[in-house]
């Protein structure tokens, strides 16, 4: 189980011009491993994340996900690739405000086409893994903000995903609950055996990390002080 992006490129049209934001871009994520993803604004971290989500299709280059060449698939095969296989945590929860931090992964569960009687299970053996044990009947307005990003990560991983991608899930935390998400995000990719990308801006915390690459003008490289197993340079 892994992500494998190969040469990949993507442009934007920009006037009577293009804007390149992915530039020959090649990354290797292996299964139960994390690999961060750092850059300033305007990098290119965010349209890496949506290449690997297989929410935009590059000019050029492929996208694998857990040995899936996903070049030639229909949006309706990508869809039903995304709820299979791939789970994504956005920035903001955004968890709708009727539904219990257990509903919210249940009907990601439903979905995903699990029966009702064993996604309530399955529900709250994933609260109690991200420390919301207790917390499954209360609604969003009743949680702390790291625990609904809590409930946000529980709920990506709801089917079981080979690939987990992660957009800046401390942005709107504080210093000491951003560094408890980032341990948890960690803790559970080496527990659920997940291919994790996690971009942000942000380099505190990320130590724990197995990989790290950054990003700069479009290009991809390996950070210092961790291992470039995951990275193949873009050219």
């Amino acid at each position: 189980m892994s992500l494998e992006l190969t040469d990949i490129t993507l442009t934007y049209p920009d006037g009577d011009g293009v804007l390149t934001a992915l530039d020959r871009v090649s990354l290797r994520v292996p299964a139960g491993s994390v690999t961060a993803v750092v850059g300033p604004s305007g990098s290119g971290k965010s349209s890496l994340l949506a290449v690997a989500a297989t929410l935009i299709r590059p000019d050029s280059g492929t996208v694998t996900v857990d040995g899936t060449d996903t070049t030639g698939m229909s949006r309706r095969e990508l869809t039903a690739l995304r709820r299979e296989r791939i789970g994504i945590v956005f920035q903001q929860p955004n968890l709708p405000a009727s539904l219990t931090a257990a509903e919210q992964l249940q009907v990601m569960a439903q979905l995903g086409g699990r029966s009702a009687a064993r996604a309530r299970p399955r529900a709250l053996e994933l609260l109690a893994a991200v420390g919301l044990t207790g917390q499954a009947d209360r609604r969003p307005h009743q949680l702390s903000g790291g625990q609904r990003q809590r409930v946000n990560i529980a709920r990506a991983l709801m089917n079981d995903p080979t690939v987990l991608l992660v957009d800046e899930p401390t942005s709107a935390l504080d210093h000491e609950r951003g560094a408890a998400v980032l341990d948890l995000l960690v803790r559970l990719t080496h527990r659920q055996g997940t291919a994790t990308v996690l971009v942000t801006h942000e380099r505190a915390h990320l130590s724990a990390v197995d990989r790290l690459a950054e990003v700069h003008d479009g290009r991809l490289a390996a950070g210092p002080g961790h291992s470039s197993a995951s990275t193949v340079i873009g050219s």
